[in-house]
């Protein structure tokens, strides 16, 4: 974990959209959680399962490496990605992108804003 300068000063050099090579590190709960990626920064990267393909099998397995990009923030020191391959991407990608990121292609190229405060009960 890096200090919460550290995080912030990570951020600022993301933009939204940025592709990272990286690689498949853990599979905690295929078809549950998602995936954990590392790209090659002192916090690591994460795909929720949302943005992957709905048959586990066809999810990248631990040790894939493969070209990722920013695609969400939060609070968490992760970097939160989605796979630039469709291949590990749901099948209906497009269509849920409109629902949850409506305005995902006017982010695109935007800065990574710095994390918001934690809260006490976070």
């Amino acid at each position: 974990m890096v200090t919460d300068a550290e995080w912030t000063r990570i951020r600022r050099g993301l933009r939204f959209g940025q592709v990272f090579e990286g690689t498949v590190v853990k599979v905690p709960r295929p078809g549950v959680i998602g995936i954990f990626v590392d790209i090659g920064l002192s916090v690591g990267g994460f795909v929720d399962a949302l943005w992957l393909p709905g048959e586990i099998e066809d999810w990248p397995a631990e040790g894939t490496v493969a070209d990722f990009k920013i695609f969400w923030d939060d609070s968490r020191q992760q970097i939160r990605l989605v796979p630039c391959d469709s291949q590990y991407l749901r099948n209906d990608f497009t269509a849920m992108v409109e629902r949850i990121r409506p305005n995902w292609s006017s982010d695109v190229g935007q800065p990574v804003p710095d994390p918001e405060p934690a809260t006490p009960d976070e």
